[in-house]
């Protein structure tokens, strides 16, 4: 099982934002269409659908690479992307000129620690169950 190590660890890595951006992009197509829900997230979708799983991707494609040998360990590894992806998308909405609401910037005190915290979590048991089922780590 040892060929092609990195393609499976790339696709380790990115099923795991596929799969919750499929969710999450159902319940806000059920919120906008029947709920009549007023963000209009359609002009900025494109970084968390394209961007976000081909960074978690590419993550471990570093992890294996690199850092797996080490037995560094893989939830910690995939905090270090949150201090990447959120200024992207961050930069990202300004640049599409996105309104952020108020709340925003109000919660994400709050929001940086529970996104470390869920990143850790998903990073240690999701990813790291893919990798090892591919036998890659």
């Amino acid at each position: 099982m040892g060929k092609h190590i990195y393609l499976r660890a790339y696709l380790a890595g990115i099923a795991v934002p596929t799969v919750l951006l499929l969710v999450a992009m159902t319940l806000y197509t059920i919120l906008r269409v029947i709920y009549r829900f007023p963000v209009p997230i359609e002009r900025v979708i494109v970084f968390p659908m394209a961007i976000v799983p081909n960074l978690w991707g590419l993550w471990n494609v570093v992890y294996v690479a690199f850092l797996a040998r080490h037995r560094f360990p893989l939830g910690l590894h995939g905090d270090a992307l949150v201090f990447l992806v959120s200024p992207l998308g961050f930069l990202f909405a300004r640049v599409l000129e996105f309104p952020l609401p108020h709340i925003f910037f109000v919660l994400a005190p709050i929001a940086i620690p529970v996104g470390l915290a869920v990143y850790y979590l998903a990073w240690k048991y999701l990813v790291g169950f893919l990798n090892a089922e591919l036998g890659i780590a």
